[in-house]
């Protein structure tokens, strides 16, 4: 555990004496797309339907607009804080190569966010740059989402399965989702029949019944749960990786994009090889911590432009 207690008040709480978490060095790694800056070290979070604003003041971190319930059942779980990142840093610190990149995001922890969210997310971020992939999130949660009034301003949760399952392709379009948009009304469609057992599922088949069921993905090992993922349309290697990796508890999933291949093969000399084989390389090397290594190498590799 990487915190000493929390104290509990009136619509917020602290977290004191928080080691390995810097929220700079979380959100701008890669992983999450529904936050906002409002201050040096003071943040608005979006998430499983809830908003707060979460600040640092030293070794401490604030979170507003929280009941202590929802501290216990989402942010605790969210923020990875029932897990000990020293032990992972000593762990991975051993490789020399790896240890300047952790020493560079000491303060980065792995998001544990929700799998539908994750899911259109992720099939948005394909071949998209981050501003972009923002907005696209932004304006579905805006025209699908529940509205959150916080300090008189207006913001929308992400919608979920219910929310969001009568969206016609046209409205997608809209979004700016471009080709992207076909994957993910039909991804909206597969989890709701999944979810409902109705349209186009046998349900009698149990196989193709559970075939979008996110829980029961969520529960397959590592590598099963890879390619189940790769059955939604607009879901690649790295796309499953990242969905695995911030919502299913998949820490051995090594997610590739540029900055990552460039970090690998700027530290290990890797092969300028497919994205696939250094995901292999990656997996291979780091085991079960592959996913930590990769955030750290991430966020070093994009924070200092590294170029081969």
């Amino acid at each position: 555990m990487d915190y000493k207690s929390v104290e509990f008040y009136d619509n917020y709480l602290i977290i004191k004496e928080l080691r390995n978490f810097k929220l700079k060095h979380i959100f701008e790694c890669g992983q999450i797309f529904r936050f906002e800056e409002v201050a040096e070290n003071d943040f608005i979070v979006i998430a499983f339907g809830r908003l707060i604003e979460v600040k640092e003041e030293g070794n401490d971190v604030i979170i507003y607009n929280s009941t202590k319930e929802d501290f216990q059942n989402i942010w605790l779980k969210y923020f990875d804080l029932d897990r000990d990142y020293s032990v992972i840093k000593d762990e991975l610190s051993k490789d020399v190569l790896l240890k300047q990149s952790i020493e560079f995001g000491y303060g980065v922890r792995v998001l544990n966010q929700d799998p539908f969210e994750m899911l259109l997310s992720f099939i948005i971020s394909a071949r998209n740059n981050i501003p972009s992939i923002k907005k696209t999130v932004n304006k579905i949660s805006n025209k699908w989402g529940k509205e959150i009034i916080y300090k008189d301003k207006t913001y929308y949760a992400f919608p979920n399965i219910d929310e969001i399952k009568d969206a016609t392709l046209e409205e997608i379009q809209e979004t700016g989702a471009s080709f992207r948009s076909k994957y993910i009304f039909d991804t909206i469609k597969n989890v709701y029949n999944s979810k409902s057992g109705k349209g186009n599922l046998k349900t009698n088949d149990a196989n193709e019944y559970i075939k979008y069921d996110l829980d029961y993905i969520k529960n397959l090992d590592d590598d099963e749960c890879h390619n189940a993922l790769q059955e939604f349309k607009g879901v690649g290697s790295k796309v499953a990786d990242c969905i695995m990796l911030f919502s299913m508890e998949k820490t051995s999933a090594f997610p590739v994009d540029v900055w990552v291949k460039r970090a690998m093969i700027h530290f290990y000399g890797a092969e300028d090889a497919s994205l696939n084989k250094i995901r292999i390389f990656g997996r291979n090397k780091f085991g079960k911590l592959a996913g930590f290594a990769q955030q750290y190498l991430f966020y070093y590799a994009r924070e200092n432009k590294i170029n081969v």
